[in-house]
This record gives structure tokens, C-alpha cells and sequence, in this order.
């Protein structure tokens, strides 16, 4: 066993809009050219310290100057394991959302869809993907 890999814990969050569309994101290629799925839902890593909620609004506020209105629920965990120097544990919610997206640096472009209209995202982060997939009933 590996005991000097980086552990690193991530969160995401379907958000749900009152039109029960949720919020894509397509990363920026300039920012990140080492990835081949460009959309994703919002999120990021946590900082240490700092409580799982907490973390997610500042993801949200920090890439679309949004603020959750509801509680978010706990819908899903992953283990991304990036041998030999990483292993990500992504944490994924979902919760509502009122107002439109002010996107940051990091992104480039934004959709409202619906869970139907996400799986059909070619570009759609793999992880994403998998939750999207096993958690549908969960995530409407």
C-alpha cells in the first residue's frame, strides 16, 4: 500500500433551477487542456477545514455567482483513484437554484437541461456521467 498518495476530497452539486433544468458548465480548454469532457456540473475541492455546505456554496458562488436555496442532499460518492500520486473522493448533491449563472474564469459556457438532455451530452464528465446515471430518480 501506497501511504504517501494525496487524498483529496471533492464535492459537486446537480443544481435545479424552477423550470426543474439543471445547470451544465463547460470548462474552459485554455484553462484546462488535459481534459476531453468539457461539461460538468458545478464544484470543486474543499478546503481543509472548512464544513462539506460551506464548501459547495463557495464552488457555486465562486463558478456561477449563484446561491443554493434549498438544503442540499447527499446523492452520491466516488472514489477517483489517479495512481500512483492520487486518490479523490467526490461527493455529489443536488439542491435548487434561483437566478442565472455569471460564469468565471474557469468556464466558457452554460446549459439549463434536463437529466434526459445531459445523458446526451457527448462531453459530459465521465464521473458525472456515472451519477447521473445511477441516481436519476434521486437527482429529479
Amino acid at each position: 500500500m501506497n501511504t504517501s498518495i494525496l487524498l483529496q476530497v471533492g464535492v459537486k452539486i446537480f443544481l435545479k433551477n424552477i423550470e426543474g433544468r439543471y445547470l451544465l458548465l463547460k470548462r474552459s480548454a485554455v484553462r484546462y487542456p488535459n481534459i476531453k469532457n468539457f461539461w460538468d456540473i458545478p464544484g470543486g475541492r474543499i478546503l481543509p477545514g472548512t464544513p462539506l455546505l460551506e464548501n459547495i456554496k463557495r464552488e457555486v458562488f465562486e463558478e456561477a455567482k449563484l446561491s443554493i436555496s434549498s438544503e442540499p442532499k447527499l446523492i452520491g460518492a466516488q472514489d477517483i483513484i489517479r495512481l500512483p500520486e492520487k486518490h479523490i473522493v467526490r461527493l455529489t448533491f443536488s439542491a435548487n437554484v434561483s437566478g442565472e449563472p455569471v460564469l468565471d474564469e474557469e468556464h466558457v459556457e452554460f446549459r439549463w437541461v434536463t437529466p434526459g438532455e445531459m445523458e446526451m451530452v457527448k462531453e459530459l464528465d465521465e464521473f458525472t456521467r456515472q451519477i447521473l446515471g445511477r441516481n436519476f430518480t434521486k437527482i429529479t
